[in-house]
């Protein structure tokens, strides 16, 4: 059966979805599970899950656990990663050294200058586990949840002979069923087209029978101005096609709301809610913890991840349709070739197949680049160990450049560089 290794197997309440997933599906109940974390604490929490789970439902599936990764992907036949390199003091650093330069942010995961350190931390690890698997697991697939996600699968593509791997995101998935309950259309009935760049892709198509379901939305919006009140409708309202990522998270992206108090206000936008999550998350951790030591154990609740449905068809054979970030080269024909983007995917026992989706409209594809213009400079900055290219896509993105000038956005680039020490690649630190 298959070999299933989840790595940052730590981040239990993903860890805990990923099973619940896995393990309900009785072809893969057989399946050996590998969980793999470098922090002991949180891997012994996701043995001790991982096995009660399989005893309540009864099943035949293998666990193991390792904190060497080598060890963990040796002979894999599917990686899921989830890590989250620094852990909550790296991501209070990406806040708070920014807040005290005046930049405001709501998620700093995605793009923005804590978008752009995440990712310069999460890279070498990255190419770490590219370069593992091009050796101990060459025909295995990585499926990627690790943000920012324009960057993880870019890097491990551009920067190991590891080629086969998928990011996997909730977000369009989500939006078109946000829309569907907005308009009040069975979302089965509804023809979606959704594409462009992670966390900035676009509903191209939305229509049942032929009818273009945007005049309802447009009703919508008219009728109610507290509609209005929200990044994204703003964003659709101007450029023509509904984005896919949420208010809060899409504010970071674009120039024109979180430098301005009063836009913050006006669009409602949680400045800083990342932390409020993730002091959540670390008390649903501890919830958790506490019962399993107590011999509850955890919630098995079936929630149609990315990853396990994509990993079930890959085995099974049946055909499903999801949305993956992978390497572009002509799947989108006006956006940079070697980039990643976001586009529906069969998958079957063949594994992954992207659709080519083709010229995306002129002002989407404007505004993917500008995102992917950070992207590559921060991806290049990783893989060769430029401090320059750093600077160059902070002063690139677009939320920094509207807060700051040029030279206190190098001086800020040079504090995040001394804060997050040896996360960061050698030729960064020391550039």
């Amino acid at each position: 059966m298959a070999r299933i290794v989840l790595v940052g197997a730590g981040s239990i309440t993903f860890a805990k979805n990923l099973l619940s997933d896995i393990l309900t599906f009785p072809e893969l109940a057989d399946s050996t599970i590998v969980l793999h974390d470098i922090d002991q604490a949180r891997l012994d929490t996701a043995e001790a899950m991982a096995r009660w789970m399989v005893a309540e439902l009864g099943i035949g599936a293998t666990i193991e656990a390792h904190t060497e990764r080598r060890a963990a992907v040796a002979g894999a036949d599917h990686v899921i990663n989830e890590i989250a390199v620094g852990g909550l003091d790296a991501v209070k650093r990406d806040f708070e050294i920014p807040a005290s330069y005046g930049i405001r942010q709501t998620i700093a995961d995605t793009l923005g200058i804590g978008g752009i350190f995440r990712a310069l931390r999460t890279i070498p690890v990255m190419v770490g586990i590219g370069e593992d698997l091009a050796e101990l697991a060459p025909d295995s697939t990585l499926f990627t949840y690790t943000n920012p996600m324009s960057m993880i699968p870019w890097s491990v593509y551009a920067g190991t002979p590891f080629q086969n791997v998928v990011g996997v995101c909730h977000a369009a998935r989500d939006t078109q069923s946000t829309l569907a309950r907005m308009v009040g259309v069975p979302e089965e009935e509804i023809s979606f087209l959704t594409a462009g760049v992670n966390h900035q892709g676009f509903v191209l198509r939305f229509e049942r029978d032929g009818e273009n379901l945007y005049d309802r939305l447009d009703e919508l919006i008219a009728e109610n101005p507290e509609l209005a009140r929200r990044v994204r409708v703003e964003v659709y309202r101007n450029f023509g096609y509904f984005p896919t990522e949420s208010s809060e998270h899409g504010a970071e992206y674009l120039p024109w709301f979180l430098p301005h108090e009063e836009e913050v206000e006006r669009y409602r936008i949680p400045v800083g809610v990342y932390l409020d999550w993730l002091a959540d998350g670390f008390e649903e951790y501890e919830g958790y913890q506490r019962s399993l030591a107590e011999g509850r154990g955890v919630p098995i609740e079936r929630g149609e991840e990315l990853a396990s449905l994509a990993i079930h068809s890959m085995e099974t054979g049946t055909r499903r349709m999801i949305h993956g970030n992978v390497r572009n080269g002509g799947l989108i024909s006006n956006l940079p070739p070697d980039a990643t983007v976001e586009v529906p995917c069969h998958v079957d026992r063949a594994g992954v197949q992207p659709v080519r989706v083709g010229e995306l409209p002129a002002q989407v594809a404007a505004l993917n680049r500008t995102f992917l213009n950070v992207s590559e400079l921060t991806v290049k900055a990783a893989l060769e160990g430029r401090r320059d290219h750093v600077y160059q896509a902070a002063l690139l993105d677009p939320n920094t450049a509207a807060t700051l000038p040029v030279r206190r956005i190098r001086e800020l680039v040079d504090d995040l560089i001394a804060a997050h020490g040896d996360l960061l690649p050698e030729g960064i630190r020391h550039g």
